[in-house]
């Protein structure tokens, strides 16, 4: 019976590591590093972000090592999204 809770972790991090061997291969250096930062400020973010990305390289739509670039393209489209909060005073 204790071989099941032993398993669960481990499939999680085989997962978590195939994941990162995705981004690793679908992002340069440069988006690596933002998605570094973002993460710092806005895990829930990054997380959008990255998860995009290992959705399009998994399907195969991604041609190319995404950039800077479009790292901050798809951050700005996922920010746009939520609803800005305005205060205000009478």
């Amino acid at each position: 019976m204790s071989e099941q809770p032993q398993k669960q972790p481990d499939k999680e991090a085989e997962r978590r590591a195939m994941r990162e061997g995705v981004l690793r291969m679908a992002l340069t250096s440069e988006a690596r590093q933002r998605l570094t930062n973002v993460r710092m400020v806005r895990p829930d973010l990054a997380s959008s972000v990255e998860e995009y990305i290992v959705q399009l390289a998994s399907s195969g739509r991604l041609k190319s090592a995404v950039d800077d670039e479009q790292v901050k393209q798809m951050l700005a489209a996922l920010q746009e999204k939520k609803r800005e909060i305005k205060i205000r005073r009478l």
